[in-house]
């Protein structure tokens, strides 16, 4: 894996600096590669991982599968492009398996979601099934913990 994707994966704030001492590689060259990956569009942007749970801002997240029926033409492009023109779609991933497709969907709440798959996603001509799985609570996000260790007390009571 290329070490310097990986850094910047990891924490985008690193200075040039920093990367250049961390690889062993002259600050000019991280610098102009950096340059490169970003006008090749293989570094897409930056993002900060946010931890929504701690903010007092409802809002309700779910994975939901979808099953397709490609078509001849284009394959599954046709049916990615369709599912990232929504606004409450936030990611979509082609799949083996079962599912073809795992969309990362928000809305203010689960009816949202529930409406949405009903009157949107699933209406679409070639979808076959669709399988909604909400997401109670983040752990672990690209690759940051989420929670605090010390603050899960375990509450479960021990019966006799």
């Amino acid at each position: 894996m290329n070490k310097l994707l990986q850094l910047l994966s990891t924490n985008s704030q690193f200075s040039t600096a920093e990367i250049s001492a961390m690889l062993g590689e002259p600050e000019d060259y991280i610098k102009a590669q950096i340059k490169e990956y970003e006008n090749k569009g293989i570094i897409k942007g930056y993002q900060a991982v946010v931890n929504w749970d701690e903010l007092e801002e409802s809002y309700v997240e779910a994975l939901i599968e979808l099953k397709v029926a490609p078509k001849k033409e284009t394959g599954f492009d046709e049916m990615a492009q369709m599912c990232m023109a929504f606004e409450e779609v936030e990611s979509v991933y082609l799949m083996a398996g079962v599912y073809d497709f795992a969309l990362i969907v928000r809305g203010e709440t689960m009816q949202d979601i529930a409406m949405f798959v009903a009157k949107k996603l699933s209406t679409i001509d070639g979808v076959l099934s669709t399988g909604t799985h909400f997401i109670m609570r983040r752990y672990k996000d690209r690759g940051m913990i989420l929670t605090d260790p010390e603050s899960q007390a375990d509450e479960r009571s021990l019966i006799l």
